[in-house]
């Protein structure tokens, strides 16, 4: 049985490596290379190969190289084929520590001293504690919770939102559609880590904008196609949104002359707040590969009817 992976050539490269050494019984392939297909029971991928049922016949697995897997379309996965996210720590680590910048320098105002900069201007802001700032969370998935816990620590008051209930100690939680707009109505800042699902898309439009209080915040580290940009846009000209952070979008890479590329009031940033790490995320994948040889429970499986 063989891998076929199909992303980073660099990371593919240390990956390649690091197999060899640590699993040379599994013979390891870059795309388009892919061995004798019949022998292929693993792909690892962001994207999903046309007529995969046909190319690999004999496919058991596909790891996603993200932390997400919303961005496979469940009709292009054959039958009985199991689809796993990447759970690394690198991912939880880096998007914490992103979800944290973000939020800090909108509460503590950093835009508005960047401006001032630029405009030579010396001048101190009040700013209210930490524990007055509400800090709430779109998606409490791994990511979602490993950023409350460190704004938590650091003394922001927390909330988060779900479809499913989620119970973490310290915060408030709000589930389902019911409890959107009690949610929304607490959030000195949002922050969006929702995964994509039909049920999200476009979730972060003018309707949801106009249920938060007026001057929040928003960081943005979901997915690009949640977000609404023509009204995020107004919301920031209109000032219902202050500031906004945004890592993602659709498309990626943003065209030339995009409004986002010059909205005084918006950091954008390509995509980067959490990647996996080479090293630490083939280990990851070894690891959960061992499992289903041995009919062992793989960590990060997707319900594919659910999401995740």
């Amino acid at each position: 049985m063989s891998i076929v992976y199909w992303s980073s050539r660099q990371r593919g490269d240390i990956w390649q490596a690091w197999l060899a050494a640590n699993a040379p019984d599994l013979p390891f392939y870059q795309w388009p290379e892919t061995g004798d297909p019949c022998e292929v029971r693993y792909l690892v991928t962001w994207e999903i190969p046309e007529d995969l049922h046909k190319r690999f016949p004999n496919l058991a697995v596909i790891f996603s190289v993200g932390a997400g897997a919303d961005q496979f379309m469940t009709a292009q996965i054959p039958d009985g084929v199991t689809v796993v996210r990447m759970i690394e720590p690198g991912l939880v680590d880096d998007m914490a520590a992103y979800i944290t910048f973000s939020v800090v320098s909108l509460h503590r105002g950093i835009p508005r001293y960047l401006h001032q900069q630029q405009q030579q201007v010396w001048q101190k802001q009040d700013v209210p504690p930490a524990s007055r700032c509400r800090v709430g969370l779109l998606g409490l998935g791994n990511l979602g919770q490993a950023s409350a816990r460190v704004l938590m620590s650091l003394g922001y008051s927390c909330s988060g939102w779900s479809r499913t209930p989620k119970s973490i100690a310290g915060m408030t939680s709000y589930v389902g559609d019911n409890q959107l707009a009690e949610f929304l109505k607490a959030c000195d800042i949002l922050v969006c880590l929702l995964p994509l699902t039909d049920r999200t898309r476009g979730i972060l439009n003018r309707q949801l904008f106009d249920q938060l209080p007026h001057g929040a915040g928003l960081v943005h580290a979901g997915r690009g196609q949640h977000l609404d940009h023509q009204a995020l846009i107004d919301a920031l000209e209109s000032g219902k949104i202050s500031h906004a952070v945004v890592d993602v979008t659709d498309p990626e890479p943003l065209p030339e002359g995009h409004p986002f590329w010059t909205q005084a009031n918006l950091w954008l940033t390509p995509h980067i707040a959490s990647e996996t790490h080479a090293e630490s995320s083939v280990s990851v994948l070894l690891d959960n590969i061992r499992r289903h040889q041995q009919g062992k429970a793989m960590n990060g499986v997707v319900d594919l009817n659910r999401g995740y």
